[in-house]
């Protein structure tokens, strides 16, 4: 019978061996892969069935080494490539151009994957051999390094910091194209991104002071996988079906990662997945059903301190952008928040403009006034709006008939359960004919502790 726990695999190469065997019948093709010359090979073919293209020798060439393995590009930029400019352009023989697609983000099953494993590289500091790799359209985009039971994941995690120094730059450096690291011993299994790893590389570099300094890039950063109620995932068999779940891992690289302004790669923790979905998957309900103003058409997500709902709010909000039936999205935040959070300039460079701006420069509006306010809600390209919870009870007591109200619009309130938040929702309610309404609170009100106001928050 098949064993469903990764704890009956005493050694590395046996639970590398399972690993591999769960991946296949997952639907990964296992190709025997172990040098750059036959990872080159298979990434021009994937490439063209992707594209339903077939490159000339010569085209094949210029794109692998002006597009693919430039010399002048690193990490950073080979990260860029896959989460936002996966779009490179080809230039034919013949003096055209044509577009060619790294990923598919629009129909994510049209990306094949595959896996290899014991890849060893040459043209490093050290000869070094890779546990296992997913390769998404040829791209080696997802790298397991595995430990036999017993043997701390610290290792691994070390062990791929060993491969950043001496080997993932070498030859074409495809291996920088890894956006997200797994490290197991069969038992206990975390992933991170590839620049929590590369700056944790840069930050032990830098001083002798560092290196007791734990840091968003050190080991203790990396993530645990959960299931939709947050029970975590640590077994590697557990873990493979999930995680590495073909819907799942795409949706992971294509949707739940954020490249952020400041050349961060980050990835979402699953209760920031999970919300996220939920989310979507209301106002996609609620829609359908037209029940947008009622209950069932919002909700609310209980978070704790710390545990970057701004970061799950921005997600939401920029997947919401893409949804042509939402006409607007507005992020609602209380303004003895933003006093605190206000630095040098007024209102306008609070915590989360700033947060969002981090995220992706110049993808939400913030506002001064509430005649601002006004201007950005009748502007169709203002999609995602940040004001306070002042100036939208302000607007709407002042422009009782506006166009607005009729429009599909989704509001996000930060910190919902304070009183004043059940005087807007009312506001809210009586304004607005076609709006979902979601929450962020870390203390959530229920029956046996609310006011006796009766104010709904």
């Amino acid at each position: 019978p098949e064993s469903d726990r990764s704890d009956s695999y005493q050694s590395e190469a046996d639970l590398e061996r399972e690993f591999i065997r769960l991946l296949t019948t997952q639907g990964y093709e296992y190709l025997t892969i172990h040098n750059e010359e036959m990872l080159k090979a298979n990434l021009r073919k994937q490439l063209e069935i992707l594209n339903n293209y077939t490159f000339s020798d010569n085209e094949w060439k210029q794109f692998f080494s002006d597009c693919l393995a430039n010399t002048n590009e690193g990490i950073v930029e080979k990260t860029r490539k896959i989460q936002t400019d996966h779009v490179q352009i080809l230039r034919r023989e013949d003096g055209t151009t044509k577009n060619i697609y790294l990923l598919d983000k629009k129909c994510i099953h049209n990306n094949r994957l595959q896996v290899i494993n014991q890849y060893v590289e040459t043209a490093g500091t050290h000869d070094t051999r890779y546990d296992v790799t997913i390769l998404v359209n040829g791209l080696p985009l997802v790298h397991i390094e595995l430990k036999r039971r017993g043997v701390a994941i610290r290792e691994a995690f070390n062990q791929i910091k060993r491969y950043k120094r001496d080997s993932f730059w070498a030859a074409s450096g495809l291996y920088e194209y890894v956006q997200i690291f797994v490290i197991s011993n069969g038992t206990h299994t975390k992933y991170y991104s590839n620049t929590t790893r590369d700056s944790h590389i840069k930050e032990l570099g830098e001083s002798d002071r560092k290196k007791s300094k734990k840091t968003s890039n050190s080991f203790e950063f990396t993530s645990c996988w959960a299931d939709g109620n947050n029970k975590i995932i640590a077994d590697l068999v557990d873990f493979t079906k999930t995680f590495f779940a073909k819907h799942t891992l795409l949706n992971i690289l294509t949707k739940y990662c954020v490249f952020t302004a400041q050349n961060m790669l980050l990835v979402m923790r699953p209760y920031q997945i999970a919300a996220t979905e939920r989310i979507l998957n209301r106002i996609e309900v609620a829609s359908n059903y037209k029940k947008m103003g009622s209950v069932e058409a919002g909700g609310y997500i209980w978070h704790t301190t710390g545990s970057g709902k701004t970061l799950t709010s921005f997600k939401a909000s920029t997947l919401l952008k893409d949804n042509p039936d939402i006409e607007k999205c507005l992020f609602v935040v209380d303004r003895k928040d933003l006093d605190r959070q206000t630095r040098d300039r007024k209102d306008l460079d609070y915590q989360t403009m700033r947060e969002y701006d981090r995220f992706e420069k110049g993808a939400a509006n913030s506002n001064t006034s509430t005649r601002i306010l006004k201007k950005q809600l009748e502007d169709d390209n203002a999609n995602i709006i940040i004001t306070t919870i002042q100036k939208l009870d302000i607007f709407i007591r002042k422009n009782k008939n506006h166009t607005v109200f009729q429009k599909h619009v989704v509001i996000i309130f930060d910190e919902c359960h304070r009183s004043q938040f059940g005087d807007m929702h009312i506001a809210i309610t009586r304004a607005f004919k076609k709006y979902h309404l979601f929450g962020f609170t870390g203390t959530p009100i229920f029956a046996v502790n609310a006011s006796s106001g009766g104010k709904p928050t």
